[in-house]
C-alpha cells in the first residue's frame, strides 16, 4: 500500500469488551471456537484486568453471542472483511489499549487509578497520530461521550478543540466534513460493555450494535463512502474466554498490585478481538488470517496520509494492506441481514403542528330569488 491511495478518511469506531469467540466465534471459516455456551443479553461484567489476564484459564466467561444476537456484524462480514488474527495491545483491560489505538503506547498495563501506584498517573505525555496529523497539516476528530474521552489523558490533546460529543458526528458526515481521521466512541448505552450504572440490567449489545449500524448508514448515503475506510473493533477481551492465545511480543518490568505478580509477565499482546473492514476498497467476503493489532489500525493512517511512526512499536507493525485491493472495481456502500438495509433507530415523532383558526368574513345574504322547480305530471 503506498500513500495517497484512494482513501482520504480512515474512520475507526472501537466498541469494548468483546473477545475474538464471544462475537464471531460462530463466524462460518473464521477460526472461532463454535462450542460455547450462548451468552445472556443484559449479562454482568467479568473481570478484565491484568490480574485476571493472569488468571484467564480458569476463570475467563466461557460464552458467546451468535448471528441472531449482531446479525448485521456478520453482514458486514459477508460483504467485506473480518480479521480473524487481530490482537489486542495488552493483556488487560480498556485504558491501555485505547491509548495504543491513539499512540501507538502505553506507559499503563491497568486503567489509570490514584490506588494503583504500580504505574503512572493520567495525562501522559506521549506523542500521538492525532499531533502528527496537526504537524503534517492533515485533520482528525474524535467523536464520543461528552463526559469522558481517553484523549484527555494525553497531555498534548486533553484541551483539544476536536474532542467532541457523538451526536455531531451524524452532522458532520451530512455536511460531508470528516476529517481525515476520525475516532468514533459511542455512549455507556450503547459502547456494548456490560450494563452498569443507569443502564444496569439493560441490554447492550443488540442495541449497540444498532448504533453502529446508524453510524455507517450515514457516511453509507453520503458522498464519503467512496473514499472512506471504516474499521470497528473491540478496545479489550472483557473477560471472555479465547480458544487463542495472543503471542508474546514484550513484558511489563514495572510491579502490580498486592498479591498478583506483574513484573516480566505479558505485557503485549493481549486478547483477540474483532475487526471489521468497511471500505469500497475492502476485499469482499474476506477473512484475513494474517497477524493484526490494535496498532495496525495506527499503522494503515500512517502509511495512507504518508505520516511517520511515532514509534518503534508502529513502525514495526503491519499496516492491514491484506484486507484491500485499490485496484478492485469498488464495492457498494453496506447494507445489513439478508441483504436488507438494516433499519435504523426510531426517531422521535414530532408533534403535528397546530393551525391557528382564520377568521372568516360573514357571509352577505343573497340577492337572488330562490326558484322552484316545475314538478312534472306524473304519469299513471
Amino acid at each position: 500500500m503506498q500513500p495517497h491511495n484512494p482513501i482520504e478518511h480512515v474512520v475507526i469506531i472501537i466498541k469494548e469488551n468483546h473477545a475474538f469467540d464471544n462475537y464471531f466465534g460462530t463466524f462460518p471459516g473464521a477460526n472461532g471456537d463454535a462450542t460455547l455456551a450462548h451468552a445472556p443479553d443484559p449479562v454482568s461484567d467479568p473481570r478484565h484486568d491484568h490480574v485476571a489476564w493472569l488468571n484467564r484459564a480458569t476463570d475467563a466467561v466461557r460464552e458467546q453471542y451468535n448471528e441472531s444476537n449482531i446479525p448485521a456484524y456478520f453482514a458486514y462480514a459477508r460483504q467485506f472483511a473480518l480479521c480473524d488474527n487481530y490482537f489486542t495491545e495488552v493483556a488487560s483491560q480498556s485504558e491501555p489499549n485505547h491509548l495504543m489505538l491513539i499512540a501507538a503506547d502505553s506507559p499503563i498495563i491497568d486503567n489509570s487509578s490514584a490506588h494503583r501506584t504500580y504505574q503512572p498517573q493520567a495525562p501522559f505525555n506521549i506523542p500521538s497520530l492525532p499531533a502528527s496529523l496537526e504537524k503534517a497539516g492533515l485533520t482528525w476528530k474524535t467523536y464520543g461521550d461528552p463526559s469522558f474521552s481517553y484523549f484527555k489523558h494525553i497531555t498534548a490533546l486533553k484541551a483539544s478543540p476536536n474532542i467532541l460529543p457523538w451526536t455531531q458526528f451524524d452532522t458532520d458526515v451530512a455536511a460531508g466534513k470528516l476529517p481525515h481521521v476520525t475516532w468514533m466512541y459511542a455512549d455507556s448505552a450503547n459502547d456494548e460493555h456490560p450494563p452498569y450504572g443507569k443502564n444496569a440490567g439493560k441490554p447492550v449489545v443488540t442495541v449497540g450494535m444498532q448504533w453502529t449500524v446508524d453510524r455507517i448508514n450515514q457516511i453509507a448515503k453520503s458522498s464519503l463512502w467512496a473514499s472512506t475506510a471504516i474499521f470497528i473493533t473491540w478496545d479489550d477481551w472483557g473477560g471472555w474466554y479465547d480458544h487463542v492465545d495472543a503471542p508474546l511480543k514484550d513484558t511489563w518490568k514495572n510491579g502490580g498490585p498486592a498479591g498478583a505478580q506483574y513484573a516480566n509477565t505479558q505485557f503485549s499482546y493481549g486478547p483477540r478481538v474483532g475487526c471489521l473492514v468497511l471500505s469500497p476498497y475492502a476485499k469482499k467476503g474476506y477473512i484475513s488470517k494474517a497477524f493484526h493489532s490494535h496498532v495496525s489500525l495506527i499503522k494503515f493512517c500512517e502509511t495512507t496520509f504518508g505520516v511517520a511512526p511515532l514509534n518503534a512499536r508502529d513502525a514495526a507493525s503491519d499496516d492491514m494492506s491484506d484486507c484491500f485491493d485499490f485496484k478492485q472495481t469498488p464495492l457498494p456502500a453496506p447494507v445489513g441481514t439478508g441483504g436488507v438495509p438494516v433499519t435504523p433507530s426510531p426517531k422521535p415523532k414530532r408533534k403535528p403542528k397546530l393551525r391557528k383558526p382564520v377568521k372568516r368574513a360573514p357571509r352577505k345574504p343573497s340577492t337572488r330569488k330562490s326558484v322552484k322547480p316545475k314538478r312534472k305530471a306524473s304519469k299513471r
